[in-house]
């Protein structure tokens, strides 16, 4: 089954308005704050140096205090009401808003522009929770990770461009007019655009709004800890924040300090990260075949750990004298690797957030989502003043340099990264299965559209190899329930894999009938909790690559549990890596290639009443066919 890119979605209207609209004001918004931080720095309104550096750690702090305030009333709002409309009135607030910071700009009050930020940002708060929650109405499954991965990388890019254009601006001759035109250019812009956005239902139309941030904040977090898979993607997400915070507010500094870099420097090098994560993101969907693959998550973290201490490394133990140009930079080879590190933490951090989201998009319940994205933009917001705050300590009382202080900040997401993964060991599994099917086989996928995105059905398949389940699992979009035998189940070390990917042991009646007994028990339970279950009918692997006698026990399943049956096949896997030819142990042979071209097919569901182990015997070898 082919998939066209994610790129085409922004030709749909379903989502090409969105992202525009979502765009500009992200932009819009990272363009004004970075011209009141020009404002502030040149003391335009005669302060002293003291105040300078209090009225811009309290910039930072307007900005971000809105979200701990308002998310939790900002889901409720989301959930209420339709979400198409919902944006357009939040882009009139935004629009209004900026004809006050126009106003604040052309004549500099640092308390006007101290409160203009404070509203700026609390209308970004209100937009946080339906920006997110609106995918999942708007974009197929196939098509969530695409999206919002393309939201990712304009957010990444907004934060960054945003700033250097504000900054800019207001370095030229009638900069405040300069900066005044843009902020409205872009909210008009970006007001029309949303008049294009097609309507989004309401999730709950008859919630009763509370309108007290703090007991609704609590129940919000109720909301979050609904799920714990969701809960600790929340916490995922709310670290890569507090992380990209301590980066990008050392980074700079680290950068003049330690390599002597103008600004021309620090542009390029920030940029390098930016792109590097844009490009990240974007990959998400191709490496996760256009599906939601929670596998990339570890990987994600694995490279910013790694290149995070790579880049503590890199950096020159002397500071270097003077101001360094651009082009004396890029000259020295030393410092290509600082780049190579920031681009590839970059391109590892988007590996890592996009499926977070798209995480929460896909287990939230969507009558509650929009509040499950607030839960997560107060937490985000309470990490990243986590960060400032810890940043603080350590680098004036604790006596941490800049580099010491990111060395720091990578280790412990390796240590955030070991927690989460051992309370969810699902990440490692995604993981794992990811790294085997793109190792070991290239896969060429066929009718997995047959298989239902929602309620239950029981897969057969042919049993090739050792690995058919991590090859069944990591291609099917579904959490998948898989009956196998109780030896390979009790396996030392693989039990814990097994048990953790739900995974259903059986044995025949004559070896024991009582687990037999209660594995249909638990398949019947599956299947009515609107699960997908796989059996291997033929009992085992093949032992000469051809297809056993399928078993009566799926007849049993489907007359207890009536459920549409789809039949499938996997191809070429017989001599593959994991099979049991040329080997008189009916082991796992040693490897002779890598990379092997195999495929899986799927073929339309059979009813409950039509089924019968022959019958889907014969499906199954005509989806198989020669290729063994």
């Amino acid at each position: 089954m082919t998939h066209p890119s994610q790129f085409h979605l922004l030709r749909q209207r379903r989502f090409g308005p969105y992202f525009v609209t979502q765009l500009l004001g992200a932009f819009n918004d990272n363009v004004y704050r970075s011209a009141v931080v020009v404002v502030l720095a040149v003391g335009v309104a005669g302060l002293s140096p003291q105040q300078l550096d209090l009225y811009a750690s309290a910039a930072a702090a307007l900005f971000i205090l809105p979200f701990l305030l308002f998310s939790a009333t900002a889901g409720q709002i989301a959930e209420k009401y339709e979400k198409a409309a919902l944006i357009r009135r939040l882009k009139l607030l935004e629009l209004g808003l900026m004809v006050l910071a126009a106003l604040a700009l052309m004549r500099p009050s640092v308390p006007g522009l101290m409160a203009l930020l404070f509203l700026l940002g609390t209308q970004s708060a209100l937009f946080g929770p339906v920006k997110y929650s609106i995918l999942p109405q708007t974009l197929r499954p196939a098509e969530l990770v695409g999206g919002n991965a393309l939201v990712a990388v304009v957010t990444f890019l907004a934060i960054l461009l945003g700033a250097v254009l504000g900054g800019w601006l207001m370095t030229q001759a009638g900069g405040p007019r300069w900066v005044a035109a843009a902020v409205l250019a872009l909210a008009v812009l970006g007001y029309a655009v949303s008049l294009a956005i097609p309507e989004a239902a309401a999730a709950a139309p008859r919630l009763r709004l509370n309108w007290n941030p703090f007991t609704e904040t609590w129940r919000t977090f109720q909301f979050v800890r609904g799920d714990r898979t969701v809960m600790l993607a929340v916490l995922g997400i709310s670290w890569f924040w507090c992380f990209g915070a301590v980066f990008l507010t050392q980074l700079p500094q680290y950068f003049r300090l330690h390599l002597g870099a103008d600004v021309v420097v620090m542009t390029v090098m920030l940029s390098v990260s930016a792109l590097g994560m844009a490009a990240g993101a974007l990959l998400c969907e191709r490496l996760s075949g256009h599906k939601l693959e929670i596998g990339l998550v570890p990987l994600g973290s694995l490279g910013l750990t790694w290149f995070g201490i790579d880049l503590y490394f890199a950096m020159p133990e002397t500071r270097v004298e003077g101001v360094v140009r651009i082009a004396t930079f890029i000259t020295s080879v030393a410092n290509h690797r600082i780049l190579w590190d920031l681009g590839l933490m970059g391109a590892f951090g988007g590996l890592y957030i996009v499926p977070l989201y798209a995480l929460i998009q896909t287990r939230a319940a969507p009558a509650h989502l929009s509040r499950v994205v607030a839960g997560n933009n107060i937490l985000n917001a309470a990490f990243m003043v986590g960060a400032a705050v810890m940043s603080l300590l350590l680098l004036r009382w604790a006596g941490l340099s800049i580099p010491q202080l990111l060395l720091l900040t990578v280790l412990v997401n390796a240590g955030v990264a070991i927690f989460i993964y051992a309370q969810v060991p699902e990440f490692v599994m995604r993981f794992l299965a990811w790294i085997i099917i793109n190792t070991l086989y290239r896969i060429d996928k066929s009718g997995l559209e047959h298989i239902p995105d929602e309620g239950p059905a029981v897969i057969v398949c042919n049993h090739v190899s050792f690995v058919d389940p991590v090859i069944l699992g990591g291609n099917i979009r579904r959490p998948v329930r898989f009956v196998m035998y109780h030896r390979i189940y009790n396996l030392p070390l693989l039990k814990v894999f097994f048990r953790t990917a739900k995974a259903i042991p059986i044995a025949g009646a004559k070896e024991n009938a009582a687990l037999m007994e209660r594995a249909f028990v638990e398949i019947e339970a599956e299947l009515r909790a609107g699960n997908v279950v796989c059996i291997f009918p033929e009992g085992g692997l093949t032992t000469n690559g051809d297809l056993q006698h399928f078993r009566s026990g799926i007849e049993r399943i489907v007359k207890t549990t009536p459920v549409p049956v789809v039949p499938m096949a996997l191809q070429g896997l017989w001599g593959s890596f994991f099979s049991r030819r040329d080997n008189a142990l009916k082991r796992a042979r040693l490897p002779r290639r890598v990379w092997t071209r195999i495929g899986l097919v799927a073929g339309e569901p059979v009813p409950a009443d039509q089924v019968s182990a022959a019958d889907l015997q014969q499906r199954v070898q005509a989806l198989r066919g020669d290729r063994a």
